[in-house]
């Protein structure tokens, strides 16, 4: 009989799980459509999860480099002045399972100077034993080495790790590592994300709900 894994880690996606910003990027690249038009019809839905230098590639891969960095000055200079709100209830969440002796890793898409500015401004600056940003992987979401690196960091099987997403790609990426995902239903509907996670989540704002999951 394989024996029921003790869960001693919670990994944790940035915009969408502890931050409420992908309505502010939904709108922000509509915008960005509409004067460089994609690859793809919606392209506010596609980068979700999507590192910075893989949406230029990807998405805007035909036009010339100098075009190219313009869009990620842009795409910087937008995120420095972002309005970094808690999703209801991640703050409480955070801090309470690092009292309950969990570790606690952040693992993003963004870049390394992003989660430097939203973290001091949302007071998380010191709340998450390891951080894994766009710079410390060779391959983003749904590739599975973002969240596989987290574990790495802090010395957890995948097997002791719970991830918190809310993007299609993060859920792959986590359930390929081999680790337990609550899908949060802040961005898509949840019969969506159901078809990806069979944990779902709303929000925090019911902790005891949430500390269920690990």
């Amino acid at each position: 009989m394989t024996p029921i894994t003790h869960i001693t880690t919670a990994l944790f996606d940035f915009d969408g799980v502890v931050a409420d910003t992908e309505g502010q990027y939904a709108r922000y690249f509509e915008r960005l459509a509409a004067i460089y038009p994609p690859s793809v019809p919606d392209l506010a839905a596609s980068v979700r999860g999507v590192t910075l230098p893989e949406i230029l590639e990807r998405f805007f891969g035909a036009y010339p480099a100098d075009v190219r960095r313009e869009i990620a000055d842009g795409v910087r200079q937008f995120e420095q002045q972002m309005d970094y709100r808690f999703i209801p209830g991640a703050g409480e969440f955070i801090r309470e399972v690092g009292a309950r002796g969990y570790k606690r890793g952040l693992v993003t898409s963004s870049r390394e100077e992003k989660m430097r500015v939203a973290l001091e401004r949302m007071g998380l600056r010191d709340a998450f034993d390891a951080v894994v940003t766009a710079e410390r992987v060779s391959r983003g979401k749904p590739d599975p080495e973002c969240y596989l690196r987290a574990a790495d960091d802090l010395g957890a099987r995948p097997d002791e790790c719970v991830v918190f997403e809310d993007s299609i790609a993060g859920i792959a990426a986590g359930k390929r590592a081999g680790m337990r995902v609550v899908g949060m239903t802040t961005t898509l509907p949840p019969e969506e994300v159901r078809k990806h996670a069979p944990l779902l989540l709303r929000d925090f704002t019911g902790i005891d709900e949430a500390l269920r999951l690990l």
